[in-house]
């Protein structure tokens, strides 16, 4: 059964994101080479994880490379509750996007960012998700050819991280509107949020910029060989720049980020902590280098390049 916290109003999972790109068929290239089961619909793509029909994102065509929105999923009986909730604190609300589906109820978040909230099916965990160790006997060969090796596809979208004009304040806006609840931060660089009905440690992230736009999506893999392998695919198949193998600090979990051909990232994650729903995780701030990564290669000075339009001239 989906978890639910007592007493908790918020949402529970990320449904999906919405992005724009000024190409197609790069962007089914990329991500189809990271594993993805993507499909052509009338108005673009739809981003799936193979054995699962939940669409995780939607893809349409425009002039630029842009975060569109962010869809967020609720329990049927908090929607009345939601909405009073936003209406009560001011919160904007807008019209749907164009080419989105049609439910729910559309608004502006914080930076203006558009969001959407709707009754659907919990699609975040409910439980911390496996994880295996691969290993050979004594006497036996542990050798995998890269012949036979692989493709890493992943089983869930984990988590999204999305730029923002100020880390701090963003952070209480998605608490006292959505619900979400800090894990660990780092002031005014990161912010971690998961759900209060049993997530990931973080569903949403926070990165500080000086606008908003997509920093990555995070797809939750079964071990540290298929984020190694997952790397290995991209790199071979030409996507060369990006960041890892490595672990996290703050979450715990084994990365590695794949750079797509507009500057945000699509990251392979193995074994990242879990809070359910009746647990009190205790939130902290954390200096920077308490924060990012325990060991992995030197980050990449355009692992923080916000791209996306909307930079002051």
């Amino acid at each position: 059964m989906p978890q639910k916290r007592a007493g908790a109003l918020g949402v529970h999972s990320i449904d999906h994101f919405g992005l724009q790109v000024p190409d197609l068929a790069k962007a089914r290239n990329f991500y189809e080479t990271f594993g993805l089961d993507v499909r052509e619909t009338a108005d673009g793509l739809e981003l799936y994880t193979f054995g699962n029909d939940h669409c995780w994102g939607r893809i349409v065509e425009g002039p630029v490379k842009q975060l569109r929105y962010i869809s967020f999923g609720i329990y049927a009986e908090d929607e009345d509750a939601l909405l009073a909730r936003l209406d009560e604190n001011g919160v904007e609300r807008i019209d749907a996007l164009d080419g989105t589906p049609g439910k729910g109820s559309w608004f502006a978040g914080f930076d203006g960012m558009p969001l959407n909230i709707a009754v659907g099916d919990k699609c975040s965990p409910d439980a911390k998700t496996q994880f295996t160790v691969q290993s050979s006997k004594a006497g036996e060969s542990g050798a995998v050819f890269n012949s036979k090796a692989p493709q890493t596809r992943p089983r869930n979208l984990s988590h999204f991280a999305i730029y923002t004009t100020d880390v701090i304040a963003a952070t209480d806006w998605y608490e006292k509107n959505l619900g979400l609840r800090l894990s660990d931060g780092s002031g005014p660089v990161v912010a971690f949020l998961h759900g209060p009905h049993g997530s990931d440690h973080h569903l949403l992230a926070l990165v500080g910029s000086t606008h908003r736009g997509m920093h990555h999506s995070s797809w939750d893999v079964g071990s540290i060989q298929e984020v190694g392998l997952g790397s290995a695919q991209m790199m071979r198949a030409g996507y060369k720049e990006g960041w890892g193998v490595g672990r996290h600090v703050l979450g715990g979990n084994y990365f590695y980020y794949a750079r797509d051909p507009w500057g945000s990232y699509a990251e392979f994650s193995a074994d990242i902590d879990y809070i359910p729903a009746d647990c009190e995780w205790p939130a902290a701030q954390h200096a920077p280098e308490d924060s990012f990564y325990l060991w992995g290669p030197d980050v990449p000075p355009e692992l923080v390049s916000n791209l996306e339009p909307g930079a002051p001239e």
